[in-house]
């Protein structure tokens, strides 16, 4: 049997090779008996299963790249979580999970029924009947998810209306006496951390809700690492999977199931509002930022503050 499998040898010397085959089971009993090894495919099942053969996704852990100041952010990250949490504000980690079409396009996954859901045979943008774009925000502190599905674009306007929306109708209910907020975010997408519109934009944010937001990005290639990544959208996956998008009320009721034994819930608010692309921070903007950055790499740690507190 260990003949008919392959070896792939680790590049790395902390890793362990890789024992793989492409044949099935079916397949394998065929190459057995060519062997002169005749040995039935529900045996081979069975100790392919036994020794952890099993078939396997490829998996993106190997990183694109590293910063030198990855750890130092990271430190910098669970230094900012452990003192809103001991002062009693809250943190939120964001993220705009990617977008998807509605109608009767194909979507990935399997779910048990006496007939599958029928889908065009070809998976054409045009054929969709819109977008929804699930823009993320996790409460790791209490486990709840929340995610306010736009319509439009994806746009340093969408997420600050969606924390916006967030806010003013959950969280102040939940945290009443905050007196900041801290967003943990990756580094590009509608929260760059490169882009003066972002900025700007949560700014007017900070000023509409009258608290400093402060803000804290994931350094390069480690989005992966912002919690919201982990503990939430794998299960709002989960609760999609195999599921056509036919409408958006469909959308709506699977979000609302993500849901997990040790508490996670989530609750789904739909933006219709049509936002511009293209947008860009004019010089007057730039100038007129109140933006405080931070001592400590500044270009991924910095505070809004209202113009009232100013």
């Amino acid at each position: 049997m260990i003949t008919c499998l392959e070896v792939r040898t680790a590049g790395d010397p902390d890793e362990e090779d890789i024992v793989f085959t492409d044949l099935s089971p079916r397949n394998l009993a065929e190459r057995l008996g060519e062997m002169g090894t005749p040995v039935g495919r529900d045996a081979i099942t069975t100790w392919l299963d036994e020794a952890g053969i099993r078939l396997r996704l490829i998996r993106k852990d190997i990183p694109g790249g590293e910063h030198p100041d990855r750890n130092a952010q990271f430190e910098r990250i669970a230094e900012l979580i452990e003192q809103y949490e001991s002062e009693g504000n809250p943190w939120f980690s964001i993220d705009t999970k990617a977008k998807e079409h509605l109608g009767k396009l194909y979507r990935k996954g399997r779910i048990r029924g006496n007939k599958p859901f029928k889908a065009f045979d070809h998976d054409f943008p045009s054929w969709a009947d819109g977008v929804v774009i699930p823009h993320g925000i996790f409460d790791r502190k209490l486990n709840l998810g929340h995610i306010n599905i736009g319509l439009s674009r994806d746009t340093t306007e969408f997420a600050c209306d969606s924390f916006r929306w967030y806010w003013n109708r959950i969280g102040k209910q939940r945290y009443r006496d905050a007196t900041s907020i801290l967003l943990t975010c990756d580094g590009g997408g509608s929260n760059s951390a490169r882009k003066y519109i972002f900025k700007h934009d949560l700014e007017r944010l900070s000023d509409s809700i009258g608290l400093p937001i402060r803000v804290a990005h994931y350094p390069p290639y480690c989005s992966k690492y912002n919690p919201i990544e982990r503990r939430f959208f794998p299960h709002l996956g989960r609760a999609c999977s195999g599921m056509l998008f036919d409408t958006l009320e469909t959308v709506v009721h699977l979000m609302r199931r993500a849901a997990t034994s040790t508490g996670l819930r989530t609750t789904v608010n739909v933006i219709r509002r049509c936002y511009e692309t293209g947008r860009n921070a004019t010089d007057e903007m730039k100038q007129q930022l109140r933006i405080v950055y931070d001592e400590l790499l500044p270009k991924w740690n910095y505070t809004a503050t209202p113009t009232n507190r100013q």
